[in-house]
């Protein structure tokens, strides 16, 4: 082939492999962290689990309501019959013989259309529907205690893969700087200048940072799965994130978070509903124990043959509770101790939160002073690596000290990228634990 036509040929390829390489970018979006928030809060079937919690409160609302509205329904019933019929007409003979009895068939119909009305039950029916209230008020809370764990847990994986990719590229440059350390080795060793085992030596660094490249690969692959899950997405996850992990400086008054998580977080204003729920129903209950007052009204159509016999009645009926006293004392008693149980249950996770913010604090002091370490000790590995590197190069220095300063930097950037994903989780668990965002 003429070497003049080679760039022309090559010329093509490479536009074919730039065209592919731009549709593969672009099959892939950039995914920031917050848009990865706003697809989980939107996919997450817990969520609408939650939502249907509530719909189903909300419904739970409108029966007690409807303990208010009239009451009302049409029958209609035909019946064929055979009666007995008696010759006496008036309690008078007949005929002078003995009393005689017959039977006849006949068709009968009935109509009727009848309502009610509740006019008074000392408040029971609204302490019910106030019950109910509270109820779909805990259901609210407790939707808005899933949607903090989804954007916790989808913080959580976001960051843990951003550190997997970190990591990867970590192993991926110490890969290659080992793969040239050796190459070093063997040129020194081709010219008599080192011993075999600096050839051996580097071959051994070499084979560990290539597993360690396959972990990291597998960590990534892991990674995107956790994330993808933790989004509520079923299909493939074609992102490419922005990395955003690095240390942000955040206004925390430490004095005033506990307070403040107190008041907001959610799983506390559950067990507050829940127990204003609870006293209303145990209000409710006693109120059983006294009469109620219910108008009615009924109006009928009644005959053998049409047109019928129309006729009306209308009345006031009391109702006195006879013998349910034993049942509404026990229902009334359990909900007394449901309510104990729920003030005990919050004054369990009061100190759970208490636990957790005061955890999630020194967890994000620990990794700040964490991270400025790591960092010093970085650059301090890399001087020390290239120190090594020019020891041996000088052929004043060994093997050993290039791979142990080799080592040494690999340790410090995966240390500082662990510190950094210690600082982002921590965050964000404090601000789960208050139930509030700090950025």
């Amino acid at each position: 082939m003429n070497v003049r036509m080679m760039p022309i040929v090559g010329l093509p390829l490479c536009l074919l492999f730039l065209t592919a390489a731009q549709n593969a970018t672009a099959a892939e979006k950039t995914l920031t962290l917050p848009e990865a928030i706003d697809i989980a809060l939107v996919q997450h079937p817990a969520i609408r689990v939650g939502q249907a919690t509530i719909e189903a409160a909300q419904q739970r609302v409108y029966q007690q309501e409807t303990g208010y509205l009239p009451r009302g329904g049409y029958t209609y019933v035909y019946t064929r019959q055979q009666r007995g019929i008696t010759s006496a007409v008036g309690g008078v003979q007949v005929g002078g013989g003995p009393l005689r009895s017959t039977t006849e068939t006949f068709n009968f119909n009935s109509t009727n259309f009848s309502m009610s009305q509740l006019l008074f039950d000392f408040g029971s029916t609204l302490d019910a529907i106030r019950a109910a209230a509270a109820s779909m008020e805990a259901s609210v809370a407790d939707l808005e205690t899933t949607r903090q764990t989804v954007i916790f847990n989808t913080k959580q994986a976001y960051y843990a893969l951003l550190s997997a990719q970190r990591l990867l590229k970590v192993a991926e440059e110490t890969v290659q700087q080992n793969q040239k350390h050796l190459e070093e080795a063997q040129a020194r060793f081709d010219v008599g200048v080192a011993p075999r085992f600096d050839v051996t030596q580097a071959q051994v660094q070499v084979s560990n940072a290539e597993l360690n490249l396959i972990t990291a690969r597998n960590n990534v692959a892991l990674g995107r799965e956790t994330l993808r899950t933790a989004m509520g997405i079923t299909g493939p996850f074609e992102f490419i994130l922005v990395d955003t992990l690095e240390r942000q400086a955040v206004p925390i008054d430490d004095k005033d978070l506990l307070p403040l998580a107190y008041a907001t977080r959610p799983e506390l204003q559950s067990l507050r509903a829940q127990q204003r729920s609870n006293a209303d129903q145990i209000s409710s209950l006693q109120k059983q124990y006294l009469p109620s007052v219910s108008g009615n009204a009924q109006y009928n159509w009644t005959g053998r043959e049409y047109p019928l016999v129309q006729g009306w009645v209308w009345g006031v009926t009391l109702t006195m509770p006879l013998f349910d006293s034993i049942l509404t004392t026990a229902e009334v008693g359990e909900a007394k101790a449901n309510l104990r149980g729920l003030k005990a249950q919050e004054d369990n996770l009061r100190q759970q939160v208490t636990l957790e913010v005061r955890q999630s604090l020194l967890d994000l002091h620990r990794a700040e002073q964490s991270i400025r370490v790591s960092e010093q000790t970085v650059v301090q590995a890399q001087e020390n690596l290239e120190l090594a590197e020019g020891r041996y190069a000088a052929g004043v220095g060994n093997i050993i000290e290039v791979t142990d300063a080799q080592v040494s930097l690999t340790s410090a950037q995966a240390n500082n990228i662990q510190a950094l994903y210690t600082y982002k989780t921590a965050l964000a668990q404090l601000e789960k634990a208050i139930g509030r965002s700090l950025e």
